[in-house]
């Protein structure tokens, strides 16, 4: 398997940023960690191992971009607005750096040729991953999110703002009006959310339940599962489902 790592600066957060991609051709698969995690952590926790045979096929590439969680949605030495307007400068990194490295790379892997774009990650990395993709559709044609919480009180409690409004998807699909164009290009894309119903799942099972309820009011086809009352938020479980769903977009 082809394995590169690489350290850039980047000019929204004054800092290098560090990244791996493994594969080397097919779909563009961002991946969000988990709270508080790494890059690296797809590999340690044996995730790019469980999809080894959609990588050497040349189906998909993975991009594991790092994250910033402990300045931003688990900090508890800053103020709520603080932490929000740096996760939007992480925001802009991934967007406006980011992306376009990845589809810079991936065409070069793949004769020039653009697959578009799939957003994933296990539970906070769900949860930006839906973020993303919902705040940008024009960006992202595809998301595999695994149980993520999507409300964004579980981290800002009663205070909320401009910024944290935009990062709490329940809420912006809520309120998103019925002439937004947004509702079209969600439409078109691959929905994917997932969730276990067993250990400490159950904050992920409400808002699961509550985002199937929204995108079915707002005619937004999904393919929204609920696994065994045995399958816990863990990432023995993840390794299972996240190749299984990529069967459903490569």
């Amino acid at each position: 398997m082809k394995i590169e790592y690489f350290k850039e600066y980047s000019f929204n957060l004054n800092r290098d940023m560090e990244y791996k991609v493994y594969g080397h051709r097919g779909k563009p698969c961002i991946v969000f960690p988990a709270q508080d995690g790494r890059f690296f952590d797809f590999e340690n926790f044996q995730m790019i191992e469980s999809c080894r045979k959609q990588i050497e096929q040349g189906l998909i590439q993975f991009y594991c971009v790092d994250s910033i969680d402990l300045e931003t949605w688990s900090s508890t030495d800053k103020s709520p607005r603080e932490r929000i307007e740096q996760h939007e400068r992480w925001y802009q990194y991934v967007c406006d750096e980011f992306v376009p490295r990845v589809r810079h790379m991936s065409m070069d892997a793949n004769n020039n040729e653009f697959k578009g774009i799939l957003l994933t990650g296990c539970s906070m990395g769900a949860a930006h991953s839906l973020n993303f993709f919902l705040r940008r559709p024009d960006l992202f044609d595809s998301v595999i999110a695994l149980s993520g919480i999507y409300h964004a009180r579980h981290f800002f409690h009663e205070y909320s703002d401009d910024l944290v409004y935009m990062n709490s998807p329940i809420q912006c699909i809520e309120n998103i009006s019925l002439d937004h164009y947004y509702l079209d290009l969600y439409r078109s894309r691959k929905i994917i959310l997932c969730v276990g119903q067993g250990e400490w799942e159950d904050d992920m099972i409400v808002d699961t339940k509550k985002i199937e309820e929204l995108f079915k009011i707002k005619n937004i086809p999904a393919q929204i599962d609920y696994w065994g009352f045995d399958v816990n938020h863990d990432w023995p479980w993840w390794r299972k489902q996240l190749p299984y769903y990529l069967n459903f977009i490569l």
